[in-house]
């Protein structure tokens, strides 16, 4: 098979200004090696010949040397017999896919293995162009100390105006960078749980957190999600019943089942938190997800209730390597979260705040490509399942990054167990259970992946499905961890 080419006439606009730089081979180097590093000349991509990229550019055959040969240099170009000059990621792995999962699989398999563990995507292009423009800024912060617990002060700008824009007025006080999302909900279930607190979750929910709430010696509480999202009555009798320390809430395109609170039940769930003097724990990872770019969206659920702590984070939204979150929480709560992040870490990276601040800049050029490889994948996970394995029942979540598939028999655990084998490593519904249960349950995102190998997936989970029901699968295994 011939590899992709990208002729002269195509690169040239994607080169921006590179030939303004001094001397120009170097510019023109740089900039084709962050259009590879960026995903937008994909890898295995064939360039054009040094002939035609002189012509097109106007500039000398010597330019245009020098530029492959330090491309060549640096990894990110080899000269093939019969296709020229290809484009590469420097180290790229391949055949069996390395490092991409949390958890490996059974390492008898001799084929790829595909890891449906992760609900989360590789980075988007232009995120090394926002690293280097970090590193130009970063030197201005080398001469402090690099302790900020709270964070970056430009950074808090951007995200308590995001959060004033979405209906929360915010004042940049209100927030504190985390090193990450999670690390975010541990210094909130810090700040506010005492041992032997009740916390309320939903069930199902996020298996990290479900952990991290445990592990402060709190009492988990569930409350149990329907298929249709949240019984707000249910919500507000086991509040009152049970007058929990906090509430951990996913109301943005929730985790697992991707289902989005409606304004009406923010309002109720608000009051009924109000009233039993409940500490909102809200995570909004997935907020920027929405899948119809036009969708409007809910404020957020603490413009309905003053005692919340809304977690944000980068990993879901850009990239799961840019270990970068925040909290926005009430001013009175702000010390206590402080004094709690201390005793954890003393702040987060300087460089990774500033490439998010860069990111989020930019973020209106680049949502709209994430949400559409994200639908593309959506699309092609529900296409295949609804052919493979008719009998299974999920709605289409419209936004987020899984769906919540319920099968016909609780045999979740089992089917993981048989999907291992086959080279496909699944998280059973039973881990996203507060109190147990959920077999019936399978999460399976649709992110990480292209179309064809989550079309691939589906095929190898169908025959897993029939070992499962047959009862052939024997070697059970640990539960994987889960993003």
């Amino acid at each position: 098979m011939s590899p992709r080419a990208m002729s002269a006439a195509r690169l040239r606009p994607l080169l921006g200004a590179a030939l303004d730089t001094t001397p120009a081979y170097r510019g023109l180097a740089d900039a084709l090696r962050l259009l590879v590093a960026d995903g937008r000349i994909p890898s295995g991509t064939r360039l054009p010949s040094e002939r035609d990229l002189t012509t097109a550019l106007g500039v000398s055959r010597t330019t245009v040397s020098r530029a492959y040969a330090e491309l060549r240099d640096r990894g990110y170009l080899e000269s093939r017999q019969g296709s020229g000059s290809v484009a590469v990621l420097p180290g790229a792995a391949t055949g069996r896919r390395q490092g991409g999962g949390l958890q490996p699989t059974s390492d008898r398999l001799d084929g790829p293995v595909i890891d449906l563990t992760c609900a989360s995507m590789s980075a988007p292009p232009g995120t090394v162009a926002a690293y280097e423009r970090a590193l130009e800024q970063l030197p201005r912060y080398l001469t402090g100390t690099g302790y900020h617990p709270l964070g970056l002060p430009a950074l808090r700008e951007v995200l308590a105006a995001d959060f004033t824009a979405r209906g929360l007025p915010t004042d940049p006080e209100q927030v504190m960078v985390t090193s990450g999302a999670l690390a975010g909900i541990a210094i909130a279930a810090r700040a506010v749980l005492s041992p032997g607190d009740r916390v309320l979750l939903e069930s199902p929910t996020y298996p990290n957190a479900i952990e991290t709430l445990s592990r402060s010696g709190a009492r988990p509480v569930a409350l149990p999600m329907g298929a249709e999202g949240w019984d707000v009555d249910t919500a507000e009798a086991t509040l009152r019943q049970t007058a929990p320390r906090a509430a951990y809430l996913v109301p943005d395109f929730h985790n697992p089942t991707g289902a989005l609170m409606p304004e009406d039940q923010r309002a109720r769930l608000g009051r009924a938190l109000a009233q039993t003097r409940t500490v909102a724990i809200v995570d909004e990872t997935l907020v920027e997800l929405a899948h119809d770019p036009d969708m409007a969206m809910p404020t957020p659920l603490g413009a309905h209730h003053a005692g919340t702590v809304t977690v944000g984070g980068a990993s879901k939204t850009f990239w799961g390597g840019l270990r970068v979150g925040w909290l926005r929480a009430p001013r009175d709560l702000v010390p206590a979260l402080v004094t709690a992040r201390l005793t954890l870490d003393l702040g987060s990276p300087v460089m990774e705040q500033l490439v998010l601040l860069d990111l989020l800049r930019h973020r209106d050029t680049m949502l709209p490509a994430r949400r559409e490889a994200i639908v593309t994948t959506r699309d092609a996970l529900v296409g295949a399942l609804r052919t493979r394995l008719p009998q299974w029942r999920f709605t289409v979540p419209r936004g987020g990054l899984c769906l919540w598939a319920e099968l016909p028999e609780a045999l979740s655990t089992p089917l993981t167990v048989a999907a291992d084998q086959r080279g496909v490593v699944l998280a059973p519904g039973s881990q996203f259970a507060v109190d147990g249960g959920m077999e019936r349950f399978l999460r399976i995102p649709f992110t990480g992946h292209a179309p064809e190998v989550v079309a691939d997936a589906v095929d190898r989970i169908a025959l897993a499905w029939e070992d499962a029901l047959t009862g052939r699968p024997a070697r059970s295994r640990r539960s994987p961890l889960v993003a």
